[in-house]
């Protein structure tokens, strides 16, 4: 057995039902523990986001705006995970796999709002006077010393999650679009991205959070422009399109001939699967970056954060799996298009291209490769954050510079050698922190109570 093997056999273990029903269980719990906040203050919290008063010079202390924070957040959110991730989510589980990428993702911003939440109460202030937040420090400050352990294995695995998903994992992907679409041999796609990646992370918080802003709103219209052309000049699939997903969330794909069928149980799996992946709901990462916030309450931040998960999961991810099963890129039987055939070895992100292209042509391909290499390169960038922080936390200042420069050389490999075992380490290295970071969120729930009513009994009025 080699070491491929032997991660997958972990890998099965560490992402299999039970941590798929603690996240699942944490999302309901807080739900129900906030009773209902992402619903009830969805409204206000968008308010708190992207508009002028909720971003005022005068928020609180912070680093950086509310809109700043959101925009980095998703830098690191937003990605490929919304293009192939959702492909692949649809062709295993079939369409019902959207509508459980919608509960995982509403009960996930339960879970986003909760580690934001925490994430400025214990925040703390580093010695360049910027804050510095995340599970590892609610997890020590807020449970005690005795939890330092868990802190620390938070802030190890997230350190090396960001090499591998959020860094090599995703030159790869972006070098591999650049060939196959532009004819951009991966070296070259590899110095460019190197130049990107230097040039912001040793600009700081400031500059990434700034560029964050212009570029994540940018590319995400640009990719759900070309999914809105295509579901309008077939809105007339549009309910049947909805009817296919909410009736096989609870029955399933029937096998028609060389088409296997699909069970419920996997629509569910891989729709609460891909929905994690997507929105990164239980990772502990919004809470990395939540901290530098200006707010003058931990309440409004942890809002703001939430709709982060709502952006992601149910307007992005929504936008791909209508646009997949519109066109019947989700199956092997023309979908609900007739006539349309494709290749079923397609992989997901050439899947999702391919559906683009079946309506827009070349035009179509190119949008989804251009997002596939924007996606890519922000991830990079926002994932870079994540392992700073937990650099900071385990090494003090001195580490960071030794950091960035691993993480560029990182960066670069990625999109020149194969990258099989990397994803392996990193899937282990995502559960590795979303564990603590669920224990601490679930031993806090007092707090998370508590800091909630405070806000909303004595604060929301005069906020509103």
């Amino acid at each position: 057995m080699n070491i491929l093997d032997i991660l997958d056999s972990i890998n099965a273990v560490l992402w299999g039902p039970p941590s798929l029903i603690l996240l699942f269980g944490t999302g309901l719990f807080l739900t129900f523990l906030l009773k209902g906040v992402q619903f009830r203050r969805l409204k206000y919290a968008f308010k708190l986001a992207f508009s002028r008063e909720g971003n005022s010079a005068d928020s609180g202390d912070g680093d950086i705006s509310n809109f700043k924070a959101l925009m980095t957040t998703l830098a690191g959110t937003i990605g490929i995970g919304n293009i192939a991730g959702v492909a692949t989510a649809v062709t295993l589980g079939g369409p019902g796999a959207i509508f459980w990428m919608w509960v995982v993702g509403l009960l996930g911003m339960a879970t986003k709002y909760a580690e934001a939440l925490l994430a400025m109460k214990y925040r703390v202030k580093n010695s360049n006077g910027e804050f510095s937040s995340g599970p590892m420090y609610y997890i020590e400050r807020g449970l005690g010393s005795k939890f330092k352990w868990l802190a620390v294995a938070f802030a190890f695995f997230g350190a090396f999650a960001a090499l591998g998903i959020g860094n090599s994992v995703q030159s790869n992907s972006v070098a591999d679009v650049a060939s196959a679409s532009f004819g951009v041999p991966a070296w070259v796609t590899g110095v460019v991205l190197v130049v990107f990646v230097t040039f912001l992370i040793y600009g700081g918080i400031q500059r990434i959070s700034s560029v964050s802003s212009v570029v994540i709103p940018m590319m995400a219209i640009f990719y759900m422009f070309g999914a809105f052309i295509i579901i309008v000049i077939n809105y007339d699939l549009i309910i049947p399109a909805f009817q296919l997903i909410f009736y096989h969330a609870f029955n399933p794909v029937a096998a028609t001939g060389g088409f296997a069928g699909i069970i419920v149980a996997e629509a569910i799996r891989n729709g609460v699967a891909r929905g994690i992946f997507s929105n990164e709901a239980g990772l502990g990462t919004a809470a990395l970056i939540a901290g530098n916030a200006k707010a003058d309450h931990p309440v409004k931040q942890a809002l703001v954060a939430m709709t982060g998960t709502f952006i992601v999961t149910i307007v992005v991810c929504t936008f791909t799996g209508l646009t997949l099963i519109i066109t019947g890129f989700w199956d092997q039987t023309g979908g609900l298009i007739s006539g349309i055939t494709h290749d079923p070895s397609l992989e997901a992100g050439a899947l999702t291209a391919a559906a683009f292209g079946s309506q827009l042509g070349i035009i179509g391909e190119y949008i989804v490769s251009i997002s596939i290499i924007l996606f890519g390169s922000t991830t990079i960038i926002g994932w870079y954050v994540y392992g700073e922080k937990c650099i900071e936390y385990l090494t003090g200042n001195k580490g960071i510079a030794v950091y960035r420069i691993i993480y560029i050389l990182a960066c670069f490999l990625g999109t020149v050698v194969s990258l099989q075992t990397v994803w392996a380490f990193a899937d282990m290295a995502n559960a590795l922190m979303m564990i603590p970071n669920l224990i601490g969120i679930l031993l806090l729930w007092k707090v998370i109570r508590s800091e909630t009513s405070d806000f909303f009994q004595n604060h929301y009025k005069a906020a509103k």
